[in-house]
């Protein structure tokens, strides 16, 4: 009898655990907070889940063979994305501050009655001060490049196997470039995924030079670890904007903003596509229009060392909260030994 009892007593426990995070919205993936260590779910709509969940499962992905339910989507997130800019958006501005407990006194301006537009409130700015550069006089230290639940992995090919799960992902076809791509042949990555409450903008992980600048187009689609972990080529698929930073301490260092759901814009500034030009550890560098998105940055073979904490909960296909500035890793070579490609 005991042992039933207490059986009953862990599932009722377990379903109002459950209760409470359907009611708090917290059905999203399982991250880490890196400032507190404490595990936590990203908060997400029950709606989202469920599409989520219809769109990128095996049943579906055998059915639909021709991406047509997924084309539908991707085309419904584009014309919601153009409503964003309009006056009337403006509207949702407060709900969602308020759904996400956003704190706007991290932002300039902190009044939500100062954004026009839900897009303009949707790339809001920093407030000085409030995302410090780690290290930031030491071109050896890479940053985090956004706000964002981050994984990084030591090889391309352990991201494919634990967490980048399209079949056509390499990072030839992510830039659509063999040659380009072979200076990062078997090279270690960090995926960034933003959520459509995060800070919309990106800044360079690491000190250097742009080397070169690629758009490509291409499609909207979810880059939620559910859609990435299906598949579907997202990361292949989805519009993106490239640079190359050549980094004495990290070598080449490929930086891809790709877009994802209602993302109208993937934005790289234009100093930032002129071949030469300087690039400071830290510095703004672009920015996404619209909901969800997606940051891949990729180094050379052996030119990182990723911090311990990433990497460890990473292997466990557990993401990060992390914010821009703070530490990414460790360049793994002196700067005296650099050589470029």
């Amino acid at each position: 009898m005991l042992g039933i009892a207490s059986f009953i007593h862990r599932a009722l426990n377990a379903a109002l655990h459950f209760l409470k995070l359907v009611q708090n919205r917290e059905v999203g993936w399982q991250t880490v907070d890196r400032k507190t260590g404490t595990y936590i779910r990203e908060q997400q709509t029950i709606w989202k889940k469920l599409k989520l969940l219809l769109l990128f499962n095996p049943v579906t992905e055998w059915i639909d063979r021709t991406h047509l339910l997924r084309l539908w989507t991707h085309e419904k997130n584009l014309t919601a994305g153009r409503r964003e800019g309009e006056p009337k958006s403006h509207r949702q501005i407060k709900g969602f501050i308020e759904f996400y407990g956003i704190d706007m006194s991290q932002f300039e301006p902190s009044d939500p009655e100062s954004y026009p537009t839900f897009e303009d409130f949707f790339i809001r700015k920093h407030r000085k001060g409030t995302r410090p550069i780690y290290a930031e006089t030491d071109p050896s230290k890479a940053v985090v490049a956004a706000d964002s639940r981050v994984v990084v992995y030591p090889t391309v090919e352990k991201a494919r196997a634990l967490w980048i799960k399209g079949s056509d992902f390499t990072i030839a076809n992510l830039i659509k470039d063999d040659h380009l791509a072979d200076v990062w042949e078997n090279g270690a990555v960090a995926s960034f995924r933003l959520s459509p409450q995060d800070y919309h903008r990106y800044h360079s992980p690491v000190e250097g030079k742009v080397k070169w600048y690629k758009q490509i187009p291409g499609d909207y689609f979810q880059v939620d670890p559910v859609a990435l972990h299906s598949s579907v080529n997202i990361l292949t698929e989805n519009a993106r904007s490239c640079v190359c930073i050549e980094s004495e301490a990290f070598g080449n260092v490929l930086f891809v903003a790709i877009g994802a759901t209602d993302v109208g814009t993937v934005k790289i500034h234009d100093e930032l596509q002129t071949n030469g030009h300087h690039v400071k550890k830290g510095e703004e560098i672009g920015l996404f229009q619209f909901g969800g998105s997606s940051i891949l940055v990729a180094f050379e073979k052996g030119r990182i060392q990723f911090d311990d904490d990433l990497e460890s909960l990473s292997c466990q296909q557990i993401m990060t909260d992390v914010e821009v500035g703070q530490s990414l890793g460790q360049a793994s070579k002196p700067l005296a030994s650099t050589s470029h490609k």
